[in-house]
């Protein structure tokens, strides 16, 4: 019996992306040896995404459909696609076409010999200079602060084993990064680089807003540093104001210097009000997201779905 393998594809108004992906992963998947099905879930889109893909459904008995009631985001759109696909392994790619379909032949032959996850790494790039800086900036973050074996230029395009699907399927987390996951579930991981093109149709819908929250997810949920480096800059504070306060006296009584302090007292209730604003603010993080893990909320809700009515 042939292996199974789940296109997973997320899809938030991309009219325009949708028959062009469609028809080159059609073209990619017809030169591996194995069976396909390709799910397509909607986050929300505005536009007639959802209704091409219900035509899609019709023309091709491999492609399923299923469709938010809003926007939940694009890792919750991954995160149900893989509770959804039934395949042996699932292959995570965009409909933007940056990700070339072609890599897919790669990835299943790597996983057939003994690798759970097969990423593919962006070599090179033809993003702009802005989005290039942007995507740079935030997996540096990512490398230093949780992962140090996150590839430097990102990664969001992959196939993952049944097994590690199941893992991921299992996982409770709210907030949750879907490549960081995987990360550090573990497991035979390896990696293929490519030239990621520059979009061809449509707008990005990862714009900075979205890559600073999952920034924020990612050193929340795996790394202790914020909450270590406020108690150091804590116990910094303290021994800076102790040494102040002991110059303060020495210069008082030996030298009989100093008077009226409205500076200095200015100056340092603004500096330890802005620490506290700064920890507050740290702790406001993790604590938004333990109360949202504890509310229980679903990740998604699906409103509608679409898929073939032949065996």
């Amino acid at each position: 019996m042939a292996q199974l393998v789940s296109i997973v594809v997320p899809v938030f108004n991309e009219e325009a992306s949708i028959g062009p992906f469609h028809a080159t992963l059609e073209s990619a998947l017809g030169k591996i040896d194995a069976d396909f099905e390709i799910l397509f879930v909607d986050d929300g889109s505005t536009d007639s995404s959802y209704r091409i893909l219900t035509e899609l459904v019709r023309k091709d008995p491999r492609v399923r459909a299923i469709r938010f009631s809003r926007n939940f985001g694009s890792h919750a759109a991954l995160t149900a696609g893989l509770h959804e696909c039934r395949g042996d392994a699932a292959v995570m790619i965009s409909v933007d076409l940056q990700d070339p379909p072609d890599l897919i032949a790669e990835f299943v032959r790597t996983w057939r010999e003994g690798y759970d996850v097969v990423w593919g790494v962006r070599g090179t790039r033809d993003d702009p200079w802005s989005k290039a800086l942007l995507a740079r900036t935030f997996y540096g973050l990512i490398r230093k602060m949780a992962f140090a074996n996150y590839p430097a230029e990102g990664m969001d395009f992959g196939l993952i084993d049944r097994k590690v699907i199941n893992i991921l399927n299992n996982l409770p987390e709210a907030n949750r990064f879907v490549f960081a996951l995987i990360v550090w579930s573990g497991f035979r991981q390896t990696s293929i680089h490519y030239h990621r093109g520059a979009r061809k149709l449509g707008v990005t819908k990862w714009p900075l807003g979205k890559r600073i929250k999952s920034a924020l997810d990612v050193i929340v949920s795996f790394s202790y540093l914020p909450i270590r480096f406020v108690s150091y800059m804590g116990i910094f504070v303290s021994f800076a104001s102790f040494l102040y306060g002991a110059f303060l006296i020495v210069r008082r009584v030996f030298f009989g210097l100093g008077g009226a302090g409205w500076p200095s007292i200015m100056v340092a209730v603004l500096f330890l009000s802005g620490v506290q604003l700064i920890v507050l603010g740290v702790l406001g993080e993790y604590i938004w997201r333990t109360s949202d893990q504890v509310r229980g909320r679903p990740l998604y809700i699906v409103m509608e779905r679409e898929e073939s009515k032949e065996p």
